[in-house]
This record gives C-alpha cells, sequence and structure tokens, in this order.
C-alpha cells in the first residue's frame, strides 16, 4: 500500500500549461493560444451567486457532535452577519469562541491553584516554593536571620497554621 495522496497517486499537472508565465506570454502566443488563456482568465471569475453554501455539505463534513458545540456561535455569526458583514461577523464569531475559551482556562486554572494546594491533607496538589531575597550588606533586615529554626519548620505543609481542634 502507497502512501494516501491529494491525487490519488497521479502527478499533479497544471492545466494553464507553459501561458501561466508571464515570461513565455511575451515571447509569442497563437491565435488559440489567445482565446485559450481568454477562457481561462472568463472562468477564474466567481459569479454572482458563489460562493454558495449549502446546508447538506455542513452536515456531511461536520459531525453532530461538532455541530452541537458550534450551534451557538454559529447562531451569533448569523446575526452579525447583516449588521457588520460576512468577512466581520466570521472574525468577530471566531475571536469570541477564543476569548471564551481562553477566559475559560484562566478561571479554571487560578480555581486549580487556590483550591488545590498540597497541604498536610493530602499528598497530592501544586506545591509553591518562594525563593529567598538576595539581601546585602545596608539593606532593611541585614543580616538575614532565618524564621525556620526547628526540622519541622521545613516540610510542614500548612500543619502548625490549622487551628487546634476540640475533640
Amino acid at each position: 500500500m502507497g502512501k494516501a495522496t491529494d491525487t490519488g497517486g497521479v502527478k499533479p499537472m497544471s492545466i494553464i500549461g507553459r501561458i501561466g508565465s508571464e515570461r513565455e506570454r511575451l515571447l509569442g502566443m497563437t491565435d488559440a493560444e489567445r482565446a485559450w488563456r481568454r477562457q481561462w482568465l472568463k472562468d477564474q471569475e466567481l459569479s454572482a451567486n458563489e460562493p454558495r453554501t449549502l446546508p447538506e455539505m455542513y452536515k456531511a463534513t461536520h459531525n453532530p457532535i461538532r455541530r452541537f458545540y458550534r450551534w451557538p456561535l454559529d447562531q451569533f455569526g448569523k446575526f452579525l452577519t447583516p449588521i457588520v458583514g460576512a468577512n466581520h461577523a466570521e472574525f468577530i464569531r471566531y475571536a469570541t469562541g477564543k476569548v471564551v475559551l481562553g477566559t475559560f482556562l484562566v478561571y479554571a486554572t487560578y480555581y486549580f491553584f487556590k483550591y488545590h494546594k498540597r497541604d498536610w491533607t493530602r499528598k497530592s496538589g501544586w506545591k509553591l516554593v518562594e525563593s529567598r531575597g538576595v539581601i546585602l550588606p545596608g539593606d532593611p533586615g541585614y543580616p538575614y536571620t532565618p524564621t525556620k529554626t526547628k526540622g519541622a519548620d521545613y516540610i510542614q505543609r500548612g500543619f502548625q497554621e490549622v487551628e487546634h481542634l476540640n475533640l
């Protein structure tokens, strides 16, 4: 089995031929080549009703789950299209989705860091470690005196900050 290709294993070729190069056209063209090029350029123009959107094509290229989660922003885009135009509505629809997703990720990350810290009640979680700043002679707090005096101070994980429970 060979690799999958866009052309199905057939070597791609340009239908424009040598007329595609400006240098070749300047060397001279026959009347048949001029007629062919004129027709080719005419065929490149889109008609007034193109590009066409077909609902059947949308359903064929987007599975039901994708259509479900795209529906709210698609409706938003349809609402915006008569107001700002198709291109701007498509950009706003795209940007709105990215902004909403980015905002959700920021809030989810904030929530995770706030409520899933590693403490004495669990083994997992984020351990946030702050580095000690540089203290030079002449700075307030010089000479540095450590606040941790016992071995248990180094890995307390919030245990000493909990009030004593009355059991």
